[in-house]
């Protein structure tokens, strides 16, 4: 067995006299254990993460971890020497600033720091304050090179460089018009009319409050929404002349439940107010208003007349639950609620740059359509310029980047209407042209300066390697930039002529390299993050492999381990195997990146050592394969991935010598509700399994994931039921462990609780142990818990698989 030089180790960062980041460490002979597996991951080596390029080319800034507390150091490396010099809390400021938004002219920039706003001068290297105050101001950018704007709050500001005077512009309050009179009363309507001294005075007031307005010499205007919205979008012109608001009515986010804290630092128990459940939160319907900012005046924006809107794709399925008195079917025959989403990084609103028009990507509330629309300032026109449907769900976790080219007339847009993430142009009234086409997924686009070319990363070559491409909008050219195989994003230089990349392979952790965008150009690694004492070690190196599906015509993905050792091997001959299940659903695992699961993928080089064969499948819902796959599981959440698990016990038996009576299955949230579905409905193919903070009934969980892929409870009672593990609980007849932290406010603790409270009444005493962990959330935080929970899987394991 190889043995890896860690079991006991010490780690110091030294920052030598030229502040170039050096390690240390200390450590005796001993083989690879799950109390090293399950440390704080700083032994490992922290990678580089956050990272900008200054605005001469020279240099990049990052940050990493700081070994032995929570927060990050930054970090600055000088492109052409390679000297990697330490920032210190002094310097912060100066890192923020790689943040700024470049003016036309790339001479100056804008940042907010610690709620202020500041205007870094490129050229001098001089930071100057804008504001500096207690008040919280954000969102800074510039209206030309003397005129930046920035909000404060609801209020917006605009800000003259040269004579450094802020002028308030206007301000959006969610409370009622103070100055707006209320209707009158019999009295008060009868008293102008019957004195003449009362109505000539009423008129004269009227007259003077009009003329003190119309002599104002402040732009200001505040607008009173009411007490019965609240504002969802803000979005403000580059010319600061005009506002897209979209507002909503309040308090919709349904009864939210409650989480005790038991371990509390004052002794006394502390309950949190958490998340409501599926179907509890009443629709988000968002209703937009264009504000003309330089003549106070503003404009209804009419929604209701998108395509399809009007067309309710879950009528069958609301009419069938009204019939079973499960749902009171009130919005027949009306526009569908639609709204703007918080679940997507990518930005709902996108001004061109020259204020005459705006692009906004709505989604219907019940996830079946996705709309991108413009409107023209002018005639206030609302035109629909794509418009993404699917009878599943239309995907608003990522893949919705767009954006208007130089001509302030083309659109630029990634739509998943082929089956796959491509990207798509369209110009004024011509028909959309799509300029990636095949089996892959594209995103992360950045358009170059002339926007000649869009960057992108893509899995052409391969599902599980992501390289960095452009395209030549011209002629739709691709051309392959990177060609460093494994996970790989990126960063444009202000001059275009390199990218910075965070690259990464299986049995590697990210690091970044610098990359020409000159075709065949080598990538030059920049930093060394990882330990000695990591380095050391021959790490296992999965095997991507496609196992062949009974179901489908795509294989399924998977990192295979095949065993190292003959530990554990049956008298048939016969080794045992575990497969591990992703979180999320929606996530890839079995790509040749650096896996987020780097405790699991060491755990698996421990268990491969003892002489287990490990497989961690990409089993359909996974990202990566294109929308067919990842919507294979609507309305019936459990049972196609359990095919593929099951088509993967089968590859396992025909291909890698395994028993197929000593197979064990693991892994958690989504892997642990999978772990379930797996021991519940499927107790002949699995020996024993682990179901780390599981989701056991999905009528428990949030809102905007789950009503996506079920609906919502009361008009989908069915997908619920055959989706949810405790409805098939019955069916354990293997050993199962149940491990869950106490205070996870994304899976709640009860899941599991409901769950053993079902399982205590099905008499399985003797199938079943569970393992509380009172200061953990969803994603254990402490390494000591971390090493309970795999302790117990591996004891698990050895028990039941030998």
């Amino acid at each position: 067995m190889k043995q890896l030089l860690i079991a006991r180790w010490f780690l110091a960062v030294i920052i030598g006299f030229d502040n170039t980041i050096a390690y240390t460490q200390t450590h005796t002979e001993d083989a690879l254990t799950l109390k090293t597996i399950m440390a704080d991951p700083d032994w490992i080596g922290p990678s580089p993460k956050q990272t900008y390029w200054s605005h001469d080319d020279q240099h990049i800034v990052f940050s990493k971890k700081a070994i032995g507390h929570s927060h990050d150091k930054h970090y600055r490396l000088n492109i052409a020497s390679g000297e990697t010099t330490l920032l210190t809390d002094s310097d912060a400021l100066w890192h923020a600033s790689h943040t700024a938004k470049a003016n036309d002219a790339n001479t100056l920039g804008l940042f907010s720091f610690q709620n202020d706003i500041y205007l870094s001068d490129f050229e001098s290297g001089k930071i100057i304050a804008l504001t500096k105050d207690e008040a919280k101001q954000s969102n800074p950018q510039f209206i030309d090179d003397n005129t930046v704007s920035y909000l404060r709050g609801r209020q917006i500001f605009v800000h003259h460089l040269d004579t450094r005077l802020s002028e308030q512009i206007a301000d959006f309050k969610e409370t009622a018009d103070p100055n707006k009179k209320g209707e009158d009363n019999y009295l008060q309507q009868n008293q102008p009319r019957l004195l003449e001294y009362i109505a000539i005075t009423e008129k004269e007031k009227a007259f003077q409050k009009q003329r003190q307005q119309d002599n104002r010499l402040s732009r200001n205007k505040t607008w009173y929404l009411g007490t019965k919205k609240t504002i969802r979008t803000f979005s403000l012109s580059p010319d600061a002349n005009w506002l897209l608001l979209g507002t909503t009515a309040k308090n919709l986010k349904g009864q939210p439940d409650n989480m005790p804290e038991f371990v509390t630092a004052n002794g006394y128990v502390n309950n949190r107010e958490v998340r409501a459940l599926v179907g509890t939160p009443k629709p988000i319907a968002e209703s937009f208003t264009l504000y003309d900012l330089k003549n106070h005046k503003h404009y209804p924006i009419d929604i209701t007349n998108l395509p399809g809107i009007k067309k309710d794709p879950l009528k069958t399925l609301k009419e069938k639950a009204e019939k079973n008195g499960n749902y009171s079917y009130q919005e027949k025959d009306k526009p569908r609620a639609v709204y703007t989403s918080n679940f997507t990084r990518a930005p709902s609103v996108i001004w061109a740059d020259d204020s005459q028009q705006f692009a906004l990507r709505l989604y219907s509330y019940d996830n079946k359509d996705r709309w991108i629309v413009s409107l023209d300032v002018e005639n206030k026109k609302l035109t629909t310029l794509h418009r993404l449907t699917n009878n599943a769900w239309v995907n608003d976790w990522t893949f919705n980047q767009f954006g208007w080219l130089p001509d302030n007339e083309t659109l630029f847009y990634l739509s998943e209407q082929d089956g796959y993430s491509h990207l798509y142009l369209k110009k004024g009234n011509r028909r959309a042209k799509q300029m990636t086409k095949g089996q892959f997924e594209v995103s992360n686009l950045t358009l170059t300066k002339d926007s000649h070319y869009i960057y992108f990363k893509a899995n052409i070559e391969h599902p599980g390697v992501y390289e960095i491409y452009r395209i030549a909008l011209e002629n739709s050219n691709v051309e392959a930039i990177t060609q460093l195989a494994g996970m790989n994003d990126y960063l444009l230089s202000p001059d275009e002529d390199q990218l910075i990349v965070r690259h990464s392979t299986t049995t590697q952790p990210p690091e970044l390299y610098l990359q020409a965008t000159t075709l065949n150009s080598p990538a030059k690694k920049l930093t060394f993050s990882t330990s000695d004492a990591f380095q050391q070690y021959d790490w296992q190196a999965p095997q991507i492999i496609g196992i062949p599906s009974s179901h489908t015509d795509q294989p399924i993905y998977s990192r295979y381990y095949p065993a190292r050792s003959d530990q554990n091997l049956g008298g048939n001959k016969k080794r045992p195997a575990v497969i591990f299940v992703h979180g999320a659903g929606y996530l890839q695992n079995a790509h040749q990146g650096w896996s987020g699961y780097f405790r699991e993928y060491m755990f698996h080089n421990m268990l491969t050592e003892q002489g287990y064969v490990v497989l961690d499948m990409d089993y359909r819902a996974s990202k990566g394969y294109g929308r067919d796959w990842r919507t294979a599981i609507y309305r019936q959440m459990g049972t196609p991935e359990l095919e593929d698990l099951i088509d993967g016990t089968q590859w396992l038996t025909e291909n890698a010598d395994v028993d197929p009576n000593r197979i064990g299955i693991y892994g958690g949230s989504y892997g642990g509700f999978m772990t379930f579905m797996a021991l519940f409905n499927a107790p002949d193919v699995f020996a024993a399994g682990a179901a780390l903070r599981p989701v056991t009934d999905w009528a428990h969980y949030n809102h905007s994931y789950t009503s996506n892929i079920l609906n919502t409870p009361d008009i989908d009672p069915e997908a619920y039921e055959r989706s949810s593990p405790i409805e098939f609980a019955e069916g354990l007849s293997k050993p199962l462990l149940i491990c869950h932290g106490m205070i996870d406010d994304n899976v709640f603790f009860k899941d599991s609780v409901r769950l053993v409270q079902r399982l205590i009444e099905l008499e399985k005493t003797s199938l079943f142990e569970t393992a509380i962990y009172p200061v953990e959330p969803h994603g254990f935080k402490q390494a000591s818990s971390w090493l309970d929970e795999y302790t117990r899987i591996h004891q698990l394991f050895e028990e039941h698989l030998n």
